[in-house]
């Protein structure tokens, strides 16, 4: 589930990310505030230790993918992270320091539960606020001009992404999503053009050396509407029945598409 806010539209679980980390480091801040402590130090080395874990978990999960890609190892704007891993080392640390910080005790505690809490709940609340999405009735054009119902590719579990050849993000990821179309024959990859023409996007696939194949055009930005998307790149994922089981806003590396492709696999 993605949620939008404003300009901005985040994966579901990276808010609640966001939210036990700062919620959780508030209501500690409140609780050493109020026993006339400062804890802001400890819940900082809860938190940093946390994410690198994360970080580092995920990395591990799909080191074949980024030792193909080093500059992505420091780059989170992937959203690469494995947050059962990180939570679990979050609790670690602050257990430690809870025990070594016996006047910070009951304000790392707090914290910790408090995140735990929002945690579960959040994730709780995104399973009960995500709406059943089926495959968008659109019809597209081929790059010779032809009508093409998006259906046509249903039968197998889908990945359409939506593109545009002057958005570098999806410049970037195109590569990852090519060789992954090349790779997965279980699987149909549909890259929906946003608003340019057949010669354009040609001319970008012939320039940048990219043997597609189910390329087709979307002048009116229809399946955007459809789909709720807004800006791009964003890569949407249908099981073979035909309905959405996760949605990417945003660059894909090629871990973090594995990772969507793991999860569409599982949901055949």
């Amino acid at each position: 589930m993605t949620v939008t806010l404003g300009p901005l539209a985040l994966p579901g679980q990276l808010l609640v990310i966001f939210a036990t980390i700062i919620l959780g480091s508030a209501i500690g801040n409140r609780v050493a505030t109020a026993r006339g402590v400062k804890a802001e130090g400890s819940l900082w080395l809860i938190i940093a230790g946390g994410v690198i874990v994360a970080r580092i978990a995920f990395v591990a999960r799909y080191w074949s993918l980024y030792a193909q890609e080093p500059w992505r190892l420091a780059d989170l704007r992937d959203g690469g992270l494995a947050p059962i891993a990180g939570f679990t080392a979050a609790v670690v640390i602050g257990a430690i320091l809870a025990w070594r910080r016996t006047d910070q005790r009951a304000a790392i505690v707090s914290a910790v539960w408090a995140g735990l809490f929002i945690w579960i709940g959040g994730n709780g609340l995104l399973r009960l606020a995500t709406d059943t999405q089926t495959l968008p009735e659109v019809t597209l054009k081929d790059l010779d001009g032809r009508a093409v119902p998006l259906s046509a590719f249903a039968g197998k579990p889908m990945v359409v992404n939506l593109w545009a050849s002057w958005c570098p993000p999806c410049r970037r990821e195109m590569p990852a999503l090519g060789k992954a179309q090349r790779e997965a024959s279980d699987l149909n990859f549909v890259f929906v053009n946003q608003g340019e023409d057949s010669a354009t996007v040609r001319a970008y696939m012939k320039g940048e050396g990219l043997p597609l194949r189910n390329v087709v055009l979307d002048p009116g930005g229809e399946l955007a509407k459809a789909a709720g998307a807004p800006g791009l790149p964003t890569t949407l994922f249908f099981d073979a029945k035909g309905i959405l089981v996760d949605k990417r806003m945003g660059e894909v590396s090629s871990a973090t598409l594995a990772e969507h492709l793991a999860v569409l696999r599982g949901r055949r």
